[in-house]
């Protein structure tokens, strides 16, 4: 069963989608209505990041002493986290999705450090300029079907996102994942095996797999094929053709290199260049 809070929601009768944004990889953006409704989300499984958009006062979360928003509110829902609600008047709310693993992998990546101090506590009917703002892009972006100014506003939210300092065990240090990167985007274009990398790191295919996914949020081959579409977005940029792209970013076919980008980012290469060309 699918338990995220975008489906428990489709599930109301008294909801209303107004618009969605599919950004690939567990990550999607949705702007919905909703007034005289009660929801509860059952332990959904991805993290999510609610803006108040149009009123809100009539909204209130039950199992949090009651509480009640208002416009310019921000609501962050860690994975996992069950919360019930009762809505009384009208209101109209942004929320970004993101799954678990799309969210460290990103906080990692943008913050240079390990996934494991991405600190996401909850927060509910918050000021945060440093959240709201950035939702705000997405629901315009969302409106306008704008990748580019999504993926922007994405990225400024996931840079406002706060670590903490926690002593982290096990994990792989500094110069290993140094030497891994660099082995990569030495090799994107070939084949990479798990056991390649973890000779760099002198370890077995098992434990670097696991020591890897702690740092990163995500494991190793996720990794690389974000690294692989990472490469296919800058060469989206000139006029290669499309299997050119592919060959050079490792993928095994044109249609497999669609396959992926679309996976990753909600759009296929040929729209993506589009959008480029567009801006």
């Amino acid at each position: 069963m699918t338990r995220t809070v975008e489906h428990f929601l489709s599930l109301s009768n008294a909801e209303n989608l107004s618009t969605k944004m599919n950004l690939g990889a567990g990550c999607g953006v949705a702007i919905w209505e909703n007034q005289n409704d009660h929801v509860r989300y059952e332990a959904p499984h991805n993290n999510t990041f609610s803006l108040y958009m149009e009123g809100g006062t009539g909204t209130r979360r039950l199992d949090a002493g009651k509480v009640s928003g208002w416009p310019g509110a921000v609501c962050i829902m860690p994975a996992g986290q069950s919360s019930e609600w009762e809505i009384t008047k009208r209101f109209r709310f942004v929320h970004l999705y993101l799954s678990d693993e799309r969210l460290r992998s990103m906080f990692s990546e943008t913050h240079d450090c390990d996934a494991r101090q991405l600190d996401l506590p909850e927060a509910n009917f918050a000021d945060k300029p440093h959240v709201a703002q950035p939702l705000a892009e997405l629901a315009h972006a969302s409106m306008s079907n704008n990748l580019l100014h999504a993926e922007g506003a994405l990225t400024d939210l996931i840079g406002g996102l706060s670590g903490r300092q926690t002593r982290l065990l096990g994990g792989l240090a500094p110069h290993i994942l140094c030497r891994v990167e660099d082995y990569v985007e030495a090799h994107l274009a070939s084949t990479i095996h798990l056991s390649d990398l973890a000779l760099l790191a002198n370890m077995s295919a098992f434990h670097f797999n696991r020591m890897f996914r702690l740092v990163q949020g995500c494991p190793p081959h996720a990794w690389i094929t974000k690294q692989r579409v990472r490469r296919a977005k800058q060469l989206l940029r000139s006029d290669a053709p499309l299997v050119e792209v592919a060959v050079d970013c490792g993928f095994s076919s044109q249609s497999h290199l669609t396959r992926v980008f679309r996976e990753q980012t909600g759009r296929t290469p040929a729209q993506y260049r589009k959008l480029l060309r567009d801006t």
